[in-house]
């Protein structure tokens, strides 16, 4: 049975970092896309990253680029989100999603699992 588990998430200062992890079981991980989401309190889910089967391609919502990176070891079968600079407006559950597609972009309708997620809270 394909599962996703997030976690890292907790309340952190406008500034700080914190690394999301993504563990992954049940499924050939290496052949699938990872995206992260999170949606807000009132907002609709949004695709903040992906990146590919292999890892050599990723892709950024602009308004975290220069600030998150996404990374994953397929040996351990996790996806990482790095999230460094964070502002308030980062506050949200952030999911992870799997897709067969391997190239996958950040569209939800793209993906056929998810994750429970995980609260990141940036607040002073």
């Amino acid at each position: 049975q394909l599962q996703l588990v997030e976690s890292g998430g907790g309340l952190v200062q406008p500034g700080g970092s914190l690394r999301l992890s993504c563990a992954a079981s049940g499924f050939t991980f290496h052949s699938y896309a990872i995206a992260w989401f999170r949606q807000a309190p009132g907002k609709e889910r949004e695709g903040v990253s992906c990146i590919n089967s292999s890892g050599g391609s990723t892709t950024y919502v602009d308004s975290v680029k220069g600030r998150f990176t996404s990374s994953r070891d397929n040996a351990k079968n996790t996806v990482y989100l790095q999230m460094n600079s964070l502002k308030p407006e980062d506050t949200a559950v952030y999911y992870c999603a799997a897709s067969r597609s391997g190239t996958a972009g950040r569209g939800s309708w793209e993906y056929d699992s998810w994750g429970q997620g995980t609260q990141v809270t940036v607040s002073s």
